[in-house]
């Protein structure tokens, strides 16, 4: 005669678990249905509307992820659907991993539940969001291959290999250390099959990176390192983000108890060496750069399933961690219901301000530009607002060279607006071109009409040394190579057009522009075919003071402050 759910403890944590999930799933909904768009999700519903191989900095899977939500529902819940899905199943998955080594469930609740990040990803739609459940799923049959070597989970792992790295790259983390911790693995054979799938499916990306002159490859080796050198602020700010994601009031035990968990078995290890090299990779890339902290996001999985196995060797649970543990459930879900409700306190929070206002802003730039294109120079992320609220692609990111370079340098957006009449739109005032304002709960704006618009941001500047150095007002000759990737023909004469283009050699110190260089009129007089390319010699007179600068050369037109048209090059005045 079976138990009842009192005796039987087994049946009691599946109903704790599955109740969990049922709350956990319609919290996310709500809050996926109510908030207004983060920046970056808009950013990715764009890559849904331009499904490619590959985007700018990411791989598709976020692309994909949001096409079958939106194609289903046209509002925010529908953009975000598959993330509030998945990561409930992710959740679930979790649980199941642990549960072989028979885990408390009310503490599973309880530790899952006080994971910030955990949370973030449960509605917002970016890249870690199928990142976080392909790793989780990765984990799930990486446990089950452990137990049995099988060519069918091999084959599963091969896919889900794949999976990870069309989601995020940071998926190359986990597959590394992985089999860092288990080098055994290349013993057995169905092993080479899980390689040989991953790969296989891996190629079509891997081509448009090729084809786009690899601009991930470019953006993390060249753009994104280049700089002014360390700043202590990048470590100290990254390890406080690790300890507000992982749950303010209990991240520092969590840390402490999840590295020193007892490795008992191959599974566990490969966890360990998981969470404390993705954690210390990064730690390592702020030597260099300011990384992000959710970045970190797949290595709390481990963690938190070291954390719930250490309990159950050591069978003591803190009463103290429990008090703690609810007071950060309690702190966690009232920032959400606070967005919820979007309350006034909320908005006023620079990390949150850009959820609020922004669909009246949409609607209020839309009555001024109508069917026109709307440009803007302040990045990706309110060309992109525009578009999904307006639903249309009118909105278009001008990359200035004060800004990084994004798919809007590669879409053919940029290519329909030239010689129309396009509404410019800025956060300041412009004498003679801004005759407009626009003020609403998300800011205040700027705009007004341009004639003949004439843009070049997607013109490639190419020379051969990307590493200078010179004495204090030397002057070097640049052999550049100009290349237009256009469909159509290209000039650069001011003859007859209303804006006059003009190519230029920008010095910057970290962020701040120090010297801007023209090249003489012989630029005016370049034209191109379409796909083809040109030499020009430009000199230019190193800064007489002497440091590290940045240098690029940019196309400018007016009014627009002009675009990046080459790599970053690292200019040593000595």
């Amino acid at each position: 005669m079976p138990a009842n759910t009192v005796s039987n403890p087994v049946q009691s944590d599946n109903k704790t678990i599955w109740y969990f999930i049922l709350c956990w799933t319609a919290l996310n909904a709500i809050q996926a249905y109510t908030l207004e768009l983060h920046a970056d999700e808009a950013y990715y519903w764009l890559f849904s509307q331009n499904l490619d191989w590959g985007y700018f900095y990411h791989p598709p899977m976020v692309a994909i992820f949001i096409k079958i939500g939106d194609s289903l529902l046209h509002n925010e819940l529908g953009l975000r659907l598959m993330t509030v899905l998945s990561n409930s199943m992710a959740i679930y998955l979790l649980w199941l991993i642990v549960k072989k080594y028979a885990v408390s469930a009310k503490w599973f609740v309880l530790l899952v539940s006080g994971i910030l990040v955990f949370h973030v990803y449960g509605f917002t739609s970016t890249p870690d969001a199928p990142l976080f459940f392909f790793a989780v799923l990765f984990y799930y049959f990486y446990q089950r291959y452990l137990d049995k070597d099988s060519w069918i989970t091999a084959l599963i792992i091969g896919v889900i290999t794949a999976c990870l790295l069309y989601s995020k790259y940071h998926g190359v983390l986990l597959i590394g250390f992985t089999v860092l911790s288990n080098v055994k693995l290349f013993t057995r054979k169905s092993f080479y099959l899980a390689i040989i799938t991953g790969l296989v499916l891996y190629i079509p990306h891997i081509l448009w990176q090729m084809h786009h002159n690899f601009p991930a490859v470019n953006y993390q080796l060249f753009e994104r390192s280049a700089g002014g050198g360390y700043d202590f602020s990048f470590s100290y700010v990254y390890l406080a983000g690790q300890l507000a994601l992982g749950g303010v009031l209990i991240s520092s035990y969590l840390f402490y108890r999840g590295f020193t968990t007892k490795i008992t078995d191959i599974f566990m290890r490969t966890l360990l060496v998981n969470a404390i090299g993705t954690f210390g990779f990064f730690l390592l890339n702020t030597l260099k750069v300011n990384v992000q902290p959710h970045y970190t996001l797949i290595a709390f999985v481990p963690l938190v399933c070291l954390v719930l196995i250490s309990f159950k060797q050591k069978n003591t649970y803190p009463v103290w961690l429990y008090r703690l543990a609810i007071i950060n459930i309690v702190i966690i879900l009232f920032i959400r219901v606070a967005l919820i409700s979007g309350l006034p306190v909320v908005k006023k929070v620079g990390a949150l301000k850009s959820y609020f206002g922004f669909h009246e802003w949409a609607n209020l730039v839309h009555q001024k530009a109508g069917n026109a294109f709307v440009v803007m120079e302040e990045g990706f992320q309110n060309p992109s607002k525009y578009d999904y609220y307006n639903r249309s692609l009118k909105g278009f990111a001008y990359d200035s060279r004060f800004y990084g370079r994004t798919m809007f340098d590669i879409w053919p957006m940029e290519d329909s607006l030239q010689h129309k009449r396009i509404y410019y739109l800025l956060k300041f005032k412009v004498n003679g071109i801004t005759t407009d304002s626009i003020k609403c709960e998300a800011g205040t704006w700027y705009g007004g009409w341009v004639n003949d618009a004439r843009t070049y941001q997607k013109m490639a500047i190419d020379t051969k040394d990307y590493n200078l150095k010179a004495k204090p007002s030397q002057k070097i000759k640049f052999d550049l190579n100009i290349t237009n990737p256009y469909p159509i023909a290209v000039n650069f004469t001011n003859q007859g057009y209303t804006h006059p283009v003009v190519l230029e050699g920008c010095f910057f110190s970290d962020t701040q522009l120090i010297d801007v260089q023209k090249a003489d009129s012989t630029f005016n007089a370049i034209a191109l075919e379409k796909g083809k390319s040109t030499g020009y010699k430009f000199t230019i007179t190193a800064p007489a003071k002497k440091g590290i600068y940045s240098l690029f050369f940019s196309i400018r037109t007016e009014p627009f402050s002009g675009s990046k048209n080459s790599r970053l090059i690292k200019f040593t005045v000595e």
